[in-house]
């Protein structure tokens, strides 16, 4: 049904990420994933979601290198390992505040959301309560999954078919899947526009690898933004709000592209290996 295209983790959340060829896969997800993010005073976790607040981070890249160190490259080239004192610094110049960098997630943590114009972007009702910070953006606030960085699922997974299917309605755009931001991205040749759909509640079997198919993804604003040698394209999300949105939770029909899975049976994971559906246990 599939075979594994590429694996991306992303060592600081909201950073470029880096393209591995096998990773190992844990209860807490890909190894190496997001297991850093940018903080600031008042427990804000740095999120491009928020682009006016943290859309420079998307300048910067993070790796695992093979000392297990993650090294940050800054946008003039630098790259300075996590414990470098300079690091937190360098961000807050970036970022024009005061900022660190922090493996531990605090406890009042939030997720800052910038509410897209496009329908299907947040649910209606977290819509009508948005508040207009001090960049000026309308935006929502939540909180990141308990004890870690990630917005949810341990997972993210996205399908070349769903790709595909939204380059069809936006031919103009690039639909690299580097702008969303996948763990996996699976080849599924010939099969309908989202199969990924049919998969939420399944067991996947990736490689040695399991994982349970929990939601489709909503999108937010940065698969819009620019990343790497991507220009910024806002028509990316307006082709995926009119060709998919659907039911999330009760939260309405969200625009979706991919599906959050979290992991069953710990394994290795590569490029190249087959997936198969199983039925939930």
């Amino acid at each position: 049904m599939g075979t594994v295209a590429a694996l991306y983790r992303y060592p600081v959340k909201s950073m470029v990420g880096e393209a591995v060829v096998a990773v190992a896969v844990t209860e807490r997800g890909l190894s190496g994933d997001r297991v850093y993010a940018v903080l600031d005073g008042t427990g804000a976790v740095g999120s491009a979601k928020h682009p006016r607040k943290w859309g420079e981070l998307l300048r910067c890249r993070s790796r695992l290198d093979d000392s297990g160190t993650v090294r940050v490259v800054l946008p003039d080239g630098t790259a300075l390992p996590v414990e470098d004192p300079r690091l937190d610094g360098e961000l807050s110049k970036l970022l024009g505040r005061q900022v660190f960098l922090s493996a531990v997630v605090p406890e009042d943590s939030r997720l800052e959301r910038a509410v897209p114009a496009y329908e299907g972007g947040v649910p209606d009702s977290v819509r009508e309560s948005a508040t207009v910070d001090v960049t000026g953006e309308s935006i929502t606030t939540g909180g990141v999954a308990p004890g870690t960085f990630f917005d949810y699922g341990r997972v993210h997974l996205v399908t070349t078919a769903a790709l595909d299917r939204v380059r069809a309605v936006h031919p103009a755009g690039d639909f690299d899947a580097r702008r969303f931001r996948p763990n996996l991205v699976v080849d599924t040749p010939g099969g309908p526009g989202f199969p990924e759909d049919a998969w939420v509640g399944s067991c996947l079997r990736v490689g040695e690898a399991l994982f349970r198919v929990l939601v489709p993804t909503p999108r937010c604003v940065v698969p819009t933004l620019g990343h790497d040698e991507l220009p910024p394209d806002p028509a990316i999300m307006r082709a995926v709000a009119r060709e998919h949105r659907v039911p999330v939770f009760d939260l309405g029909r969200l625009s979706c592209l991919g599906v959050y899975l979290d992991v069953l049976e710990a394994g290795t994971v590569r490029v190249g290996d087959p997936i198969s559906l199983q039925n939930a246990a």
